[in-house]
């Protein structure tokens, strides 16, 4: 796996905890693909990253699958991008997806892969994968050596 990180998660618990260890690591202009299929966690994972970067816990962080992207304040700006119901990158020039994807704040792509070749090579991806009802699989793969360095030991913590 090229030294990809493996982590296991058994519940919906610990998947929280390392989306928020994930979210204090997070830098400004970082990008973050979430892959997966439907019901693998990337939503409960982004939820974690949100309270890792400071958005407050009384704020509901939801899937932005109608409106693309949902944004959110915290120590960095939050930008939470969904790309389930693109049917073409082009349906987001109405959307802020320049400054989500190359501005300051932290992206978070869920269905990284309908953006093509809008979605950044660097980046950290996180491959999502259900071994069980609540068990998760997450593969850390980071694109950067900055990515690397900050995200090199996370499958011991």
């Amino acid at each position: 796996m090229n030294g990809d990180l493996c982590v296991e998660s058994p519940s919906p618990e610990v998947s929280l905890s390392l989306g928020e260890a994930v979210g204090r690591r997070l830098l400004s202009g970082d990008v973050v693909a979430l892959w997966g299929e439907l019901g693998a966690g990337k939503t409960l994972l982004t939820q974690g990253i949100a309270r890792g970067l400071g958005v407050p816990p009384e704020t509901a962080v939801t899937s932005p699958t109608f409106t693309i992207i949902n944004e959110y304040e915290g120590r960095l700006h939050l930008y939470h991008m969904d790309g389930y119901r693109l049917g073409d990158p082009g349906e987001l020039e109405s959307l802020p997806w320049r400054e989500a994807l190359y501005g300051h704040g932290v992206a978070v792509v869920e269905w990284p892969e309908r953006l093509g070749p809008l979605l950044p090579s660097a980046r950290l991806d996180i491959f999502l994968e259900i071994l069980g009802p609540t068990t998760r699989r997450l593969r850390f793969v980071p694109h950067t050596d900055d990515l690397r360095r900050r995200f090199g030991d996370f499958g011991r913590l």
